[in-house]
């Protein structure tokens, strides 16, 4: 009870003579500088409002026009024509501080100067909202850029070359537009022509005939008034339906894992790495409130959108029985931790002090040392949150809405992010291929109750100091969490550093109070729900196959030799991979990003195309000549690559469907056609890995600083799960999902698969194996 003693401020004694009040100082010097503290985050918050609200303008600028009107007037030049004039007489006379001409005058010309610097902002930020909604930039052939696009690209530098904040754009993106109908159905018809039969293929184009011409003009109005209102068409209807109201587990269908640099490591000490990671991420924390860090910019120029790192910090889902929400306050000064089956909260502040490394060290260090139990139905507690969202919904309402069950669950729900202490060890051996993959699956679902999978993350530390996060999926999408872990593994390894010991650099404070044990009265009804959620969760795990491999013959150094997109090459081994692992073709997911606009998130790339099953068929077939496979893969390159540019720009498929579907079940319209476009499955989701957003430190000059990306479970029971990652010039990391309840798919066979694709398809270029 020795933290519990240090906590309290104070304490009083009821005597005959009155009431004894004994005051802590430590504890009440503790609370004076937690409120400073909160008091310079809040004017920090203010001024950065100020800054933003007046990008690309600045104060500087404001201050320059108003010497420039005070200067002309002194020189008896107008230049407001008149308007200080108009101005000054609408003030009231002998009326506050302004009594004297004089006054009046200054004041006068500081209400024109501040209408004209706020007329110039407005016309600034229209400006540059118009240029960045030109994206002709995008279908320009490499290296041969028109001179239009030049010039725009001038003016965008011009534009924006104030050193801008993370949000200084926000108001400057352009607004997601929404395609023609004609538009969308016919290129959706394009996409699927090739994996139908004439029959169905007439029968589906019977079906778009109508929607288009009866139901789809009602809808699309809709949708248009939703986009003249809203910020984004899509977004809050993608976060509410595809993710807050699903009912299925958030384990393996939704979450997805990020994994730590594997070809070097830093130190073994588990608590040690620990510390470093916490820190710089607090210190990432730190940069997100205060907006230093720099916009995601595409070429140099292009901002893209910030706005899903709102809520990477200090967010949790909240289970409910219909629909989850999104829970997220604008601070916390602790992580909840889990390890052997026990929950403890840290505190990451002293005062209005950050824990130093050295000190997170000591703290996690103690909890590892500590050898109490857990409490009855603590242990697979965390399975509430692997389970099924309606039984963990119902659960939360019975047993954790008051006494010490509200109290501990409030410290993991409102803790900035969970933390968890693996016994087991886990990394990538390059001579154990199975390692990766083991890996993998740690932080995909672990042992199903030691992660919080409501938490906007958590982050794993195994036994020999390997990392890897487990993320919920609501709240963002892969590159935010990306943006994080690169500067995460950066901090670590060329600015915090270890001691030869393989401790966190400098002295612990020893009188640091210790982590706090969360304390659980558990019933054995809601024990029985635990148990029933974790064996759910325990089923859907051990149903997965993952197959995670590093392919070491080439990167995208090859690949840029056969003058052709680094993913466009990939995605087209992949297809000719899935013929030759299941003799057809099938519908293909790959996720792009639509963040060019204003809260945009991801649209969908149908990489299943006619041009790339004609260069598979070819293939496969093997009666072709080099040259014409050659041009085959081209069309098919070029093809893929047109698709990605019309998903990032706005004209996909897929979002504008959904949201049709999304209005007319609102106005309950019904529609044969998006019904089933809704209903068909992704047999082959896939997915390419953000990398190097941050310049943390010189690939070149530290090759083996690569992370190995991360995966997500296949979406299809009967389908494949594929991310990459193309981690440098020579080698490319692959993560493969499927499950083994499905006797058509194999996450290894389909792994050997789309490597000997990948050196077929660089052998038709005669790339010499020296070049490789």
């Amino acid at each position: 009870m020795a933290e519990a003693h240090q906590a309290v401020a104070f304490q009083f004694t009821v005597t005959p003579e009155g009431v004894d009040f004994r005051l802590s100082r430590e504890a009440l010097k503790q609370i004076y500088l937690s409120g400073i503290n909160s008091w310079k985050k809040r004017l920090i918050r203010i001024k950065n409002g100020i800054l933003r609200g007046v990008y690309p303008g600045s104060p500087t600028s404001w201050l320059v026009v108003v010497i420039t009107t005070v200067g002309s007037s002194y020189c008896n030049v107008d230049i407001s024509r008149g308007l200080v004039c108009y101005i000054q007489r609408c003030l009231p006379e002998r009326c506050g501080p302004y009594r004297t001409p004089q006054t009046r005058a200054l004041l006068s010309m500081a209400v024109f100067s501040t209408g004209v610097w706020m007329m110039g902002i407005f016309f600034f930020r229209q400006t540059l909202k118009l240029l960045l909604s030109y994206h002709g930039w995008m279908f320009e052939m490499h290296g041969k850029t028109s001179c239009f696009t030049k010039v725009w690209a001038i003016c965008v530098r011009l534009l924006s070359s104030r050193r801008p904040m993370l949000y200084s754009f926000q108001a400057s993106l352009p607004k997601l537009p929404v395609p023609s109908v004609p538009a969308t159905v016919h290129r959706y018809l394009e996409s699927v022509q090739h994996l139908l039969d004439d029959e169905e293929y007439c029968r589906m184009e019977v079906l778009a005939k109508e929607f288009q011409e009866k139901t789809a003009p009602r809808l699309q109005k809709y949708l248009v008034l939703k986009s003249w209102w809203a910020t984004n068409y899509v977004s809050d209807w993608w976060e509410e339906y595809v993710y807050l109201r699903g009912r299925t587990p958030l384990m393996v269908n939704s979450n997805y894992y990020v994994m730590d640099l594997v070809l070097v490591k830093n130190t073994d000490v588990q608590a040690a790495r620990l510390g470093n990671a916490v820190h710089a991420m607090i210190m990432y924390r730190r940069k997100l409130d205060r907006e230093e860090i720099k916009p995601v910019m595409a070429l140099g120029i292009v901002p893209m959108c910030s706005y899903q790192m709102e809520r990477m910090f200090n967010t949790t889902r909240i289970p409910g029985k219909d629909a989850d929400v999104l829970q997220h306050l604008t601070d916390s000064r602790h992580v909840a931790v889990y390890h052997k089956g026990r929950f403890f909260k840290v505190w990451l502040y002293e005062g209005s002090h950050l824990l130093k490394p050295r000190d997170l060290e000591m703290q996690f260090q103690r909890i590892l040392d500590d050898p109490s139990p857990p409490q009855p139905g603590e242990e697979r507690l965390a399975a509430l949150t692997a389970g099924g969202r309606v039984e963990w919904a119902q659960a939360r309402q019975a047993f954790f809405s008051s006494g010490k069950n509200k109290a501990a669950l409030d410290a993991i729900e409102r803790a900035a992010f969970f933390v968890a202490l693996d016994e087991e060890s886990h990394g990538y051996d390059p001579e154990d291929e199975a390692s990766l993959s083991l890996y993998g699956k740690a932080l995909l679902h672990g042992n199903c109750c030691n992660r919080w999978f409501d938490k906007s993350f958590t982050l794993i530390a195994f036994k020999n100091g390997q990392l890897g996060l487990n993320t919920e999926h609501a709240w963002a999408d892969a590159p935010i969490i990306g943006h994080l872990w690169e500067f995460v593994v950066g901090t670590d390894a060329f600015h915090l550093g270890y001691a030869e010991t393989g401790h966190c650099l400098g002295k612990p404070n020893p009188v640091l109070a210790p982590p706090q044990r969360l304390q659980w009265d558990i019933p054995e009804q809601c024990q029985a729900v635990i148990e029933s959620s974790y064996q759910v969760a325990k089923a859907l795990a051990d149903d997965v196959e993952l197959y995670c491999f590093q392919f070491l013959p080439f990167g995208k150094g090859l690949i840029k030799k056969c003058r052709t997109s680094p993913d466009a090459f990939v995605q087209i081994a992949l297809q000719l991979a899935h013929f030759r692992d299941r003799g057809k073709f099938c519908l293909t997911y790959e996720a792009s990003m639509t963040r060019m606009f204003r809260e945009g998130r991801t649209e969908t790339v149908r990489s299943c195309t006619r041009e790339s099953t004609a260069f598979v068929q070819a293939m496969v077939e093997g009666r072709h000549m080099k040259a014409d496979l050659q041009d085959l893969f081209r069309k098919a390159a070029e093809k893929h690559q047109n698709m990605y540019r019309l998903a990032m720009t706005g004209a996909g498929i897929d979002r504008h469907l959904f949201c049709l579907y999304v209005v007319s079940k609102y106005l309950g319209v019904s529609s044969p056609f998006l019904a089933e476009v809704l209903s068909e499955p992704w047999r082959l989701s896939t997915s390419q890995i953000a990398q190097f957003q941050i310049r943390m430190f010189d690939p070149n000059k530290y090759p083996n600083h690569l992370a190995a990306g991360g995966g997500f479970g296949p979406v299809a029971d009967d389908g494949y799960g594929v991310s990459y990652m193309i981690a440098g010039e020579n080698t490319i990391f692959f993560h493969v999902s499927s499950k083994f309840s499905s006797s058509e798919t194999n996450a290894q066979r389909f792994g050997n698969h789309i490597r000997q694709a990948l050196l077929d398809i660089a052998d038709l270029f005669q790339v010499p194996k020296a070049d490789r």
